[in-house]
């Protein structure tokens, strides 16, 4: 047998450092709150009291 005959089969996938897909998820979500820029206030919201409308 030559020297190639003897190599292991290679994996179809490569094994991570055991991080759990859960792991992996949440640190993905995380990074995804983080990197979003808030969202701009209601415009409602900004007006003074007195201009808001009176209930029916």
């Amino acid at each position: 047998m030559s020297a190639t005959e003897n190599k292991p089969e290679p994996r179809p996938y490569a094994v991570v450092a055991g991080v759990s897909m859960r792991d992996l998820l949440a640190s993905c979500a995380a990074a995804s709150a983080v990197s979003t820029p808030p969202r701009l206030p209601d415009p409602e919201t900004l007006r003074a009291p007195s201009e808001h409308r009176k209930a029916a």
